[in-house]
């Protein structure tokens, strides 16, 4: 068996290109200094929060003082700036584009690339890649487990297979040019989330009128609303408690068995699903997650089986979490810490519980008041049969549900072209950074 060099960082090289060490690639490989931070100052102090996973964040450089300049690291444009200590930062790599006086702090580590040698956007690359990061962890971080730090000699002789220089700039092209369309793509989804916020406000208080528009807000016209346990709501909604809004042969609140019932002696590698907390995802149950039991197991425990339709409630942890059963997860099993909700359909639709249960400011703080008066965070039928449930008219409620999943289906498509564009990214750096298809041909 072949011994590691612990200078060369392991990568497949299909062009056999010549590894260079970094001190070979950058006129500056080292750590900034001591800040010394005041209130104000036009000089910023670079530290390891403003080397995030989506590029330099400015907002969290802090004021330096304009007195203490001798012996700082200045950064220009072009640094590549590498965490140098932190759990979870260390490792985490940017190109610093900025304008403006910014200074370097001693848990940055700035990699200054020779002019015409070595391109910022490649290298950052690298060092981000499946096999920098294994090479950095495996060299050039030293100290214990929770004071682990990056070793700046280390890092100045680690060798990197380097393609020509011109190479180098198309990648970092290619590179560049998915970045953008995936920044794009963020800045996307997190303006359809904050529109969603709003919008859920909007319709679990003032609702859908019969033209199909919201209703204008209370202070606009409050003859179009009547004062409730929840606030103001538009005066054709009702509200209702559970009870009334059960099935007439199912009960309307079912908590999950005893975790004695369900032990680690039950678990099978296939058969009937478990719902556990850990499953819950955004949009749905994560199968990743889910637990089994086999047949016989399961039907002992028919009394905690779901229904299409039922919402399936976290009682402990974040209490309130829910969602609801699509029918291609009739028959699973709710573990110990879950609740089951069954509403008839003719007077609330289960996603419009749903929605009120997780988004729902109102209800949301009776909720939270009423787990904290038991003194722990657990929530029980008492919490959930004293709640107030908002119920507007069921053919405004079909109008909510639509505009909700209209929005839904937008967000869902644009973070389904992120989750393509990530990966995308991530395939082409593994071809390029390696050799294994040249960047002329996608660009």
């Amino acid at each position: 068996m072949s011994e590691v060099n612990p200078r060369v960082l392991v990568i497949p090289n299909y062009q056999d290109w010549e590894y260079r060490a970094l001190e070979q690639l950058c006129v500056h490989v080292g750590r900034g200094t001591a800040p010394r931070y005041v209130e104000q100052s036009d000089v910023k102090a670079i530290g390891q929060r403003c080397v995030a996973k989506t590029g330099f964040d400015p907002s969290f450089a802090r004021p330096h003082s304009e007195r203490a300049m001798g012996g700082t690291l200045h950064a220009v444009d072009g640094d590549v700036l590498l965490n140098s200590t932190g759990t979870g930062t260390i490792g985490r790599s940017v190109v610093f584009r900025e304008s403006g006086s910014f200074i370097v702090d001693g848990h940055v580590t700035a990699l200054r690339p020779k002019e015409s040698k070595c391109s910022s956007v490649w290298l950052s690359a690298v060092l981000q890649s499946p096999w920098g990061q294994e090479h950095l962890e495996r060299f050039c971080y030293a100290g214990s487990t929770n004071q682990v730090e990056l070793s700046a000699s280390a890092l100045r002789v680690s060798e990197v297979p380097t393609p020509p220089y011109n190479e180098q700039s198309k990648i970092a092209e290619v590179l560049d040019t998915l970045d953008v369309a995936i920044r794009g793509t963020e800045a996307v989804v997190a303006k359809l989330k904050a529109i969603k916020q709003g919008l859920l406000h909007d319709l679990l208080t003032r609702g859908i009128d019969a033209n199909g528009d919201l209703r204008p807000p209370q202070p606009e016209a409050p003859h179009l609303y009547k004062q409730t346990p929840l606030g103001w709501l538009p005066k054709e909604w009702e509200t209702s408690k559970l009870p009334g809004l059960a099935q007439p042969n199912r009960p309307v609140i079912r908590t999950g068995p005893f975790g004695s019932s369900l032990k680690g002696e039950h678990w099978r590698e296939t058969g009937r699903p478990v719902i556990t907390i850990g499953s819950f995802g955004e949009n749905g149950f994560i199968e990743e997650e889910l637990l089994f039991i086999d047949e016989k197991k399961a039907m002992s425990m028919i009394e905690y089986e779901v229904h299409p339709g039922d919402l399936v409630f976290s009682r402990v942890a974040d209490v309130g979490r829910s969602l609801v059963v699509e029918d291609s997860e009739t028959g699973w099993i709710m573990s110990s810490n879950l609740m089951r909700i069954s509403v008839e359909r003719k007077k609330l639709l289960p996603s419009l519980l749903h929605v009120q249960l997780r988004h729902s400011v109102r209800l949301r703080k009776q909720m939270s008041q009423l787990v904290n008066s038991a003194g722990r965070d657990v929530a029980n039928s008492a919490v959930l049969l004293a709640l107030d449930i908002a119920v507007p008219p069921v053919g405004e409620q079909t109008e909510i549900e639509k505009a909700i999943a209209c929005n839904d289906d937008k967000l869902v498509q644009e973070e389904q072209q992120l989750g393509k564009l990530r990966l995308q990214k991530s395939g082409l750096m593994d071809d390029l950074l390696t050799g294994r298809k040249p960047a002329t041909p996608l660009l």
